[in-house]
């Protein structure tokens, strides 16, 4: 399966998620040999590939997705107008062809001839005017509609209930085969912005029969992508089998069965039992994994990073320094080597290596430039912080870290050596709260504009598009992934922060590539410097797959393409997942 990307990092997003991208394992392009490249029968086209650290999604709807495991899901089953190939180039998808007009603020895209959706209801340019439109539907509470479609000409008004619909306004459906949409300025990456989930296209006339739980008849019809949901049993697994009606190359499986499993040893074990055709691999596994035959075993890195961050509000951590000292308390280098036995990728960066914008030259909060031991600097800003909030290590107020291992032994080993760095440097004891990756999901969200929400977490972020607009959208005022409340708080150094934001924005309409580059870095350094989000590494994928599933590509996102699921097959190789039951 496919990897996640997403989500601009609203997911936290997109997006996006601590052990997300551990799925990426699915993916991969065939690495090393197989025994055999015949294609078994067309009863063994069946691929097993788990989710791993959830027991369940939270929603298939594109327009409420807020976290990895519903996006990968969602992914299967919805298309947009435009989407990113293997190569992450923007291609149309359900558009055959789309264009801009001089101003630069009118894009008109011409739809594919005879669209249909999963039950044959013809699908039309008033589809997916209704189906951006939806995203912005207060009532529909999406969470990162206007983090994701950020220039769409009033989808702020939209969204705050202020005009009824953008149809009609900076939606227009001249003809049942075409689409235009109006944009408030120019902005280079608007083409991005439209391949991620809340431009997914879904079928009103079921959303208006089951209204908010429509997604769970998707049996029933509304499906635009390569696949439709034979079953979901909640709790246990989702089964895919190939759209009839889908516009592209048709998959060769026959199903593609996605069980769900708590935790990486468990989805490893079931991988060794023959239950599963992948899964991911815990450092402790890995000398294990890399000794499997035919080149079962996949190592990359992909545009993730995992990030701890603190919220602007909650007490201590309006105070910068107090920030800094939490963030260079950590060694890096300790925990990808000593942790992750160097299979993660130390750094600060939030624009990681492989995306547009990349600087090697960039440095840590207050100006190191090691991602190793900080701690007398640590030390220093804690004390300096502490004297200027009045506060004493005996007077800091309890502070606790808030997680979702998903029972993941190697978050587990990060979390309490992160605990014990900080108790190590700054002499405080921090209380974990290690709880379900959904609820996780939900404090997040909580702490928006919050000074009571969750005072420090820890997530991954990807993205959904290789463009650094597509994470700095999520510090803009107002953004509902801005969990951390960045520019909007009252500590000493929000002046800095709100012109940081502007630097953003007036990167977002810059139409000079190297001057808009440029704009980016210095938000980055700026952020980096203010423990807006602090990377802790680079995510790189190791997971194995079984040499009978050929065909599988992949990008720096571990994206799977929907076109790219027909080259996707099940050979006669022995050395397969046993797919009895669901046959």
């Amino acid at each position: 399966m496919q990897s996640r990307k997403k989500f601009a990092w609203g997911f936290l997003p997109t997006l996006l998620c601590t052990l997300a991208m551990l799925l990426a394992a699915c993916g991969g392009s065939n690495g090393g040999t197989t025994s055999t490249t015949t294609k078994a029968p067309a009863s063994k086209q069946i691929y097993i590939t788990p989710f791993i650290g959830v027991t369940d999604i939270k929603s298939f709807d594109p327009a409420i997705i807020n976290d990895e495991f519903s996006n990968e899901a969602a992914d299967l089953v919805f298309t947009s107008l435009v989407q990113l190939n293997d190569k992450l180039e923007v291609v149309d998808q359900l558009a055959a062809s789309h264009s801009i007009a001089a101003d630069g603020t009118t894009y008109t895209f011409k739809l594919r001839p005879n669209l249909k959706f999963s039950d044959g209801t013809p699908l039309t340019s008033a589809d997916v005017a209704y189906s951006i439109d939806r995203a912005f539907d207060p009532a529909v509470k999406s969470p990162y509609a206007l983090g994701n479609l950020t220039v769409i000409k009033d989808e702020d008004k939209r969204a705050s209930g202020q005009i009824k619909t953008l149809i009609g306004d900076s939606l227009l459906t001249p003809d049942p085969q075409t689409l235009i949409i109006k944009t408030t300025q120019k902005a280079g990456y608007f083409l991005e912005e439209l391949t991620q989930d809340t431009s997914r296209v879904v079928e009103k006339s079921l959303v208006q029969k089951y209204g908010s739980s429509f997604t769970d008849h998707l049996n029933e019809g509304g499906c635009t992508g390569p696949w439709e949901i034979s079953k979901y049993i909640h709790g246990k697994e989702i089964d895919f089998v190939p759209n009839p009606y889908y516009y592209g190359p048709k998959p060769q499986l026959k199903k593609l069965i996605v069980p769900f499993y708590q935790s990486r040893a468990t989805a490893y074990n079931a991988y060794q039992a023959n239950q599963v055709d992948s899964a991911a691999v815990l450092t402790s596994q890995l000398q294990q994994a890399e000794a499997l035959p035919e080149g079962q075993y996949h190592h990359y890195p992909v545009l993730v990073f995992t990030y701890i961050t603190m919220n602007y509000l909650a007490k201590p951590f309006d105070n910068i320094k107090i920030r800094q000292a939490f963030a260079l308390a950590i060694n890096r280098d300790e925990i990808a080597h000593n942790i992750y036995h160097d299979t993660e990728i130390a750094s600060y960066h939030l624009f990681p290596q492989g995306m547009p914008g990349y600087n090697p030259n960039l440095t840590g909060p207050a100006g190191v430039t090691s991602t190793g031991s900080n701690a007398a600097l640590a030390k220093q800003l804690f004390q300096q912080g502490l004297q200027e909030e009045g506060l004493t290590l005996a007077t800091l107020p309890p502070i606790t870290y808030t997680t979702s291992s998903t029972g993941d032994i190697d978050v587990r080993n990060m979390i309490a050596a992160m605990q014990q760095m900080w108790k190590n440097v700054l002499g405080v004891n921090v209380a974990i709260n290690d709880i379900d990756f959904n609820k996780m999901l939900d404090e997040m969200n909580a702490a928006t504009n919050n000074s009571k929400g969750i005072q420090m977490w820890t997530l991954g972020s990807g993205y959904s598009y290789p463009d650094p607009q597509n994470l700095t959208t999520g510090f803009y005022p107002g953004n509902p992934g801005n969990n951390m409340n960045y520019g909007q708080n009252n500590s000493s150094d929000a002046a800095a922060q709100q012109k940081n934001q502007q630097l953003m924005e007036q990167a977002d309409a810059n139409l000079n590539p190297t001057s808009r580059i440029q704009q980016y870095q210095q938000a980055e350094q700026q952020m980096v410097n203010d423990v807006a989000m602090s990377t802790l590494y680079q995510q790189a994928t190791s997971g194995v797959r079984k040499p009978c599933v050929v065909g599988t590509t992949l990008n720096a996102q571990a994206i799977t393409p929907p076109d790219d699921w027909a080259n996707v097959y099940i050979t006669t190789d022995s050395n397969c997942a046993n797919t009895s039951q669901y046959q």
